[in-house]
């Protein structure tokens, strides 16, 4: 905290803490360079999807003197139908709820579920905006370790429920930072041995191969999962995040939004995007492909890899992680510098960019190996 941040109130388990961020290109003082540290997918929308999106929205701006519909029954609508055709799973609009990102609907499950005296339990490393919204939210963080490789062995995600008694758990499939993936048959264990709820971040669920825990609901009453069009649906500007839970589920978290939380203005580009599913989703083989040729290649280099299905990977172990971010940032390519993370000492991440953007990573690497 700054000085004159610290001279303020400011809450005693904030205090010492950093706001969740990473540099962004042309801001923070880092120039015209290939951004490929936030996992953004890299493919811009079509002409034809923009054209779309400003009718729609054009459309909904006509109205902005009227109050959104705070229920956002049609885009729910929208989102079972999406999330029922990609699992098989019929869902219902009750069953689905959303929000400015996924971040606010995490928020929003702390919010209901969590509080001062709970405990939020997460498998690090993992998403760094867990324990912050848990924080901020009151609740008591536990994080417990993978293992060496990163992966999450059943035994050791029941043993931490049972010991923690956690209100909410997360897990993440796949797991960002590591890309790797939870399997199903955890996670059904960690719905029989917990009391409290189960979140299942599914942020990058679109690139992996594994089935959703979507499949899981009608056995888990408990059970949420948590996705977002900011990743393969190429959304990342318009904020909307989702979740799919049982009807009880969303209404509590209908106990917690904020009036009329979702603007108008969201609404419209959220399921003009939808509208335009097959499009917005053809990229994904693309990325993928991307990622695969950063794997064999960078592994070619005599560096290691984390099996990944996400849309981004971990390379290193570096001695100067700092000093490798900061080279490849020299030669135009900026990465993700998770070294100082818990469990990530020496690792940095990078996300698979067009082909390009992931040319020049790979070249730039390339220089330092």
């Amino acid at each position: 905290m700054t000085g004159a941040l610290n001279a303020l109130p400011v809450r005693d388990d904030l205090r010492g803490r950093s706001p969740y961020g990473a540099p962004q290109a042309g801001r923070a003082g880092v120039g015209t360079v290939v951004q490929l540290n936030v996992n953004e997918n890299p493919h811009a929308p079509s002409a034809s999807f923009v054209a779309d999106l400003a009718r729609a929205v054009g459309e909904a701006a006509a109205t902005l003197n009227r109050y959104p519909d705070r229920e956002a029954v049609a885009l729910r609508t929208d989102l079972a139908a999406y999330l029922s055709g990609r699992t098989g799973v019929p869902l219902a609009s009750e069953q689905v709820w959303a929000a400015n990102g996924s971040n606010e609907v995490l928020q929003q499950v702390c919010q209901a579920f969590g509080g001062p005296g709970r405990t939020a339990l997460g498998f690090e490393p993992s998403y760094s905006m867990h324990p912050l919204i848990a924080t901020g939210t009151g609740m008591t963080w536990v994080g417990v370790p993978r293992e060496q490789d990163f992966s999450l062995p059943l035994a050791t995600a029941v043993d931490a429920v049972r010991e923690h008694r956690p209100a909410i758990t997360f897990l993440t499939t796949p797991n960002n930072p590591t890309g790797t993936v939870t399997g199903l048959e955890v996670v059904e264990a960690v719905c029989e041995a917990c009391a409290g709820v189960v979140v299942v971040d599914e942020a990058y669920a679109e690139f992996a191969s594994t089935p959703s825990a979507v499949t899981l609901l009608e056995r888990h009453p408990r059970l949420l999962v948590s996705r977002t069009m900011s990743k393969a649906f190429a959304m990342a500007g318009a904020r909307l995040g989702y979740l799919a839970a049982s009807g009880a589920v969303v209404d509590a978290l209908r106990l917690v939004r904020l009036p009329y939380h979702l603007s108008a203005l969201t609404q419209a580009a959220a399921r003009t995007a939808l509208a335009h599913t097959d499009e917005l989703l053809g990229t994904v083989e693309a990325v993928k492909a991307e990622r695969d040729r950063m794997v064999s290649t960078i592994t070619s280099y005599g560096l290691q890899v984390v099996p990944t299905e996400a849309n981004f990977l971990l390379f290193g172990p570096f001695d100067d992680p700092a000093a490798t971010w900061q080279a490849l940032l020299d030669r135009g390519v900026l990465v993700r510098d998770l070294s100082s993370s818990p469990g990530l000492a020496g690792w940095l991440r990078v996300n698979a960019g067009t082909t390009d953007e992931t040319s020049l990573f790979l070249s730039a690497l390339k220089d330092l190996t």
